[in-house]
């Protein structure tokens, strides 16, 4: 802002908070060379969002404090940190090895950004958007996101989910689809194996590489449920 603009803020301050109005001359351009001094890198407003008018009227609404330039000038920074924070640097147009102009270009493009004279570039932002069209065709033909190959090489990084499958795909009861009643592991937890100390406490806690018995008649049982429902 050049020193009449930075007036014109005073005045509209004055207006919305007039705690803030010197009404002696001397005491008028003191003030105004004070905001000047710290305001003179902070636009008036910009075509992208920033307006100091707003940063003025929201302090005025949200502090009992006069305001102070100090508090227009850490907006205008946290707007600034905003944007660069959303800009993703696009691939400059000078030749890589031109190490000067490819760097005085991308100073460029951030300054812009920052300064608000250009919109953020998001370019790698996820959009919104149909998905192709004949997704829907391909997962009820293949009955799964994960097409068989892929499946096939992941088996061995996770077996017991490989073996869960192959156990619904042969029509037997997923017994983790159940909690156990014996051990009381959680839907999806393999069995604990549980011995029993002489104080009478339970001891041990590893991981059964097979399920209890009766976890394995209970999710037949729903398994037989679900089916003559």
């Amino acid at each position: 802002m050049n020193p009449r603009e930075t007036a014109a803020v005073l005045a509209y301050i004055g207006r919305l908070d007039p705690r803030t109005i010197r009404t002696a001359a001397s005491e008028a351009r003191d003030q105004i060379a004070q905001w000047h001094e710290l305001l003179s890198d902070v636009p008036l407003a910009t075509a992208h969002g920033w307006d100091v008018r707003e940063a003025v009227r929201t302090h005025v609404l949200d502090s009992p404090y006069p305001i102070l330039p100090v508090d227009v000038v850490r907006t205008w920074r946290a707007y600034r940190r905003d944007r660069l924070a959303r800009h993703t640097d696009p691939t400059p147009s000078a030749s890589p090895d031109d190490e000067a102009a490819w760097r005085a270009e991308l100073l460029a493009a951030r300054h812009a950004v920052a300064t608000g004279t250009a919109a953020p570039s998001t370019h790698r932002q996820i959009t919104g958007g149909d998905p192709s069209p004949d997704l829907e065709d391909r997962l009820r033909a293949l009955g799964t996101c994960i097409p068989p190959a892929a499946r096939a090489e992941l088996a061995r990084y996770r077996p017991t989910r490989a073996a869960r499958e192959t156990t619904v795909a042969e029509g037997h009861p997923d017994a983790l689809s159940v909690p156990c009643q014996w051990c009381h592991a959680a839907e999806g937890e393999p069995c604990r194996t549980r011995r029993m100390g002489l104080d009478g406490r339970a001891r041990g806690n590893a991981p059964r590489a097979t399920p209890h018995p009766t976890r394995v008649d209970l999710a037949a049982a729903e398994l037989s449920r679900h089916k003559a429902a």
